[in-house]
């Protein structure tokens, strides 16, 4: 079944069009990765899916079109955490993964029994109840990385889009966020689709890729199909390679040995 598709998908700022006919399907269940260099339109087609921009085409989440003033519905079934969340000043961090339950309620309707329950739930889910009185200021980037996954798993959806997730991230941190995200689609069987920027990272994590380039989906598969040096090199660099460790792939890029003649 699937869970995002994206048909002929086009998006422009002023005269620059960024997005040109990107047509991409994510299957219900599977981590799927958009991996590309800066500035090949990853971002922009994540927040094209979330509604976040306006865009040509056409996208469907779980069903529904994206755009149709429905987006309180789409907000219940999706959840996105962006590159850089925003943390509102002198917020404690139960407060801000109770945000996360805003979709569910009415209009000018207060938190329940069921929100705040939801809250603890997922404080303890990723061992967080010492936070939870704690600033959102305070914290450390995989501290608040880790509480912007809670706030997702207080919101209950059927879809979690991430921009670029562990991005600024030293590597354990990193390592320790991707683990996350994989636990909790395991556990609540949700459907991931986050931009990575780590190809070996993205080799170990993701079922499928697609790789942009220059605002244009380029290839699509499974990370043996996609993560390959005949794939990778016209996108990234000549000096990239694919290395099997132990039947997992490990992408590199290699100095240039052509050197100088001084």
């Amino acid at each position: 079944m699937t869970a995002i598709a994206t048909d002929d998908v086009v998006v422009g700022f002023g005269d620059v069009e960024v997005l040109h006919g990107v047509s991409l399907v994510v299957e219900r269940g599977a981590w799927t990765g958009l991996i590309g260099p800066n500035g090949a339109g990853k971002s922009t087609l994540i927040k094209a899916i979330c509604g976040a921009v306006d865009f040509g085409g056409t996208i469907a989440v779980a069903g529904e079109s994206v755009g149709a003033r429905n987006g309180r519905r789409l907000a219940r079934r999706l959840a996105y955490v962006p590159q850089r969340p925003v943390y509102p000043a002198g917020m404690t961090v139960f407060d801000f993964v109770l945000l996360g339950r805003t979709p569910h309620l009415g209009l000018l309707a207060a938190e329940g029994r069921e929100d705040i329950a939801a809250v603890w739930e997922a404080l303890s889910a990723l061992d967080l109840l010492a936070f939870a009185d704690r600033d959102v200021a305070s914290l450390s980037g995989g501290e608040t990385q880790r509480i912007s996954l809670a706030r997702v798993l207080a919101q209950e959806p059927e879809i979690v889009v991430l921009d670029e997730a562990t991005a600024s991230l030293d590597v354990a941190a990193q390592h320790e966020v991707l683990e996350l995200i994989a636990r909790i689609r395991e556990e609540q069987g949700v459907t991931i689709l986050s931009a990575i920027h780590d190809l070996t990272a993205a080799a170990q994590f993701c079922d499928r890729l697609a790789l942009l380039d220059h605002g244009c989906v380029v290839a699509t598969g499974t990370p043996n199909e996609v993560l390959t040096e005949r794939v990778l090199r016209p996108v990234f660099e000549p000096t990239i390679r694919v290395i099997d460790v132990d039947g997992s792939l490990v992408v590199v890029s290699l100095r240039d040995q052509g050197g100088s003649d001084g």
